[in-house]
């Protein structure tokens, strides 16, 4: 069986999907936001999204024009062939559906067209015990990724040290991620750990609370401080900054506080899709 073959329609159809529609955490956390917001600016702002979003799933059209390089976790089972397949997915998406052509050498700027290079798509893998495969894309837009931002506290400045640099770090991106948004944070481990656990922190749904209690408190008390602060949809205003914070730990070294944060935009694109070793398919919600 060419399981790489598989893996490589099941990239194609999972871009289409991520860049196409918003999961339903998503997208019910912006009609929500319409309903709830007080300024008018803001609600025109929130209403052109969710007419954006209307269009492109009736035209079949991406949601946004950047759309994104993709980062790839995969998680269970490792086998041949599939960081070939996903490569090869993404190129192919590039040209049918088609992708903005966003991957380019970081020091020449020359842009293969295909979205496929030197650690490009990235790829997070995750090797488990079980015989399944699942593959999550998460396509990431410049505005966002562009406003990262990392901390190497020190203990002393502990937990109010990590909120100031959280709240400080989304009111200076202001309207440059697109708000409203979905707020990473990466707490701990080594510094290449914590803008990895902020980013990945970012794959949970809206509407799971964080199992870890301490962690949770963190998420509301931070996505109600950020929301009123005042930046509102695009930056213009308004109540809704954030649409929620999604955070994750590691235990780091004793003289050290690592903060990541990174930011995804309204356009908060994820999809999944589980493959067997049989080479069957079962796209996951």
């Amino acid at each position: 069986m060419d399981l790489e073959g598989v893996v490589e329609e099941a990239v194609v159809n999972m871009l289409r999907e991520a860049v196409t529609t918003l999961p339903a955490d998503v997208e019910r956390a912006l009609r929500d936001a319409e309903r709830e917001e007080t300024s008018a600016i803001a609600r025109t702002q929130l209403r052109t999204v969710l007419h954006n979003l209307e269009e492109a799933g009736r035209r079949s059209l991406p949601l946004c024009q950047d759309t994104g390089v993709p980062v790839f976790f995969v998680t269970g089972a490792m086998f041949p062939g599939l960081e070939e397949g996903i490569r090869r997915g993404v190129a192919r998406a590039t040209a049918e559906i088609p992708l903005r052509p966003n991957a380019v050498h970081p020091l020449t700027r020359k842009n293969p067209g295909t979205n496929v290079g030197a650690g490009s798509p990235r790829i997070v893998y995750r090797p488990t015990g079980e015989l399944d495969t699942l593959i999550t894309v998460m396509p990431k837009g410049a505005g966002s990724e562009n406003m990262s931002a990392l901390a190497m506290l020190t203990p002393s400045q502990g937990l109010r040290g990590a909120k100031a640099f959280v709240l400080d770090t989304v009111v200076r991106a202001g309207g440059r991620p697109c708000p409203p948004t979905i707020v990473g944070v990466g707490i701990g481990g080594t510094a290449d750990h914590a803008a990895e656990l902020a980013k990945e922190a970012l794959l949970r749904p809206l509407d799971v609370d964080n199992p870890d209690r301490d962690l949770d408190a963190l998420e509301r008390e931070l996505k109600d401080a950020l929301n009123r602060t005042g930046v509102g949809p695009m930056g213009l205003g308004g109540r809704t900054t954030v649409l929620g914070v999604r955070c994750a730990m590691a235990y780091c070294h004793t003289a050290s506080l690592p903060v990541a944060v990174n930011m995804q935009c309204w356009a908060a694109r994820r999809a999944s899709v589980r493959i067997r070793p049989d080479g069957s398919t079962e796209r996951v919600p």
